[in-house]
């Protein structure tokens, strides 16, 4: 990929990017148990529920969002405060060039800066790519929820990974 690679917070014009990358996942991946294409009126409201503490970051191309990475809200329970759960997607044709690695490594320092303590991430069993990056990256493997998704006839085994802040 020539040309520099910015990352950065995403605006509310990037969420037309974002939305595509996430739609693309849903109809080609079980990188996530949404199954229906997401509209830009339920997008606008996941957008506006991410704040300093649980932000939206993009890398962003010669003007093309290629990835974006999110940290949310684990619960509303307000035990749960300083829990995120961590969301990676990268643009189908730009994976394996270490973007969604920059991206995780960017988003978990921020989410270290906002006083996080720790951060989740759920991943489908035939996601090693993803596994093997959240490693790289200090997660460790909590657990495993068996068979609690279905997409594309298969049920499907999630991981659990975590993050704990030093």
């Amino acid at each position: 990929m020539d040309g520099k690679l910015v990352i950065r917070k995403a605006e509310i014009g990037d969420l037309i990017q974002i939305t595509e990358i996430y739609n693309d996942a849903i109809l080609k991946t079980t990188a996530t148990f949404d199954t229906e294409p997401k509209s830009s009126e339920e997008q606008a409201i996941w957008f506006a529920n991410h704040d300093d503490k649980h932000p939206i970051l993009v890398a962003e191309h010669d003007g093309t969002i290629v990835a974006w990475a999110s940290l949310s809200k684990w619960s509303d329970r307000c035990a749960y405060q300083d829990t995120a759960e961590i969301s990676v997607y990268v643009l189908d044709g730009c994976r394996r060039r270490g973007i969604g690695k920059m991206l995780i490594c960017e988003i978990i320092e921020v989410g270290h800066r906002v006083g996080l303590h720790t951060v989740i991430a759920r991943i489908t069993e035939d996601n090693d790519m993803s596994i093997h990056l959240h490693e790289s990256m200090g997660f460790k493997h909590v657990g495993t929820m068996k068979e609690v998704g279905k997409k594309f006839g298969k049920l499907l085994d999630v991981n659990i990974m975590q993050l704990i802040y030093d």
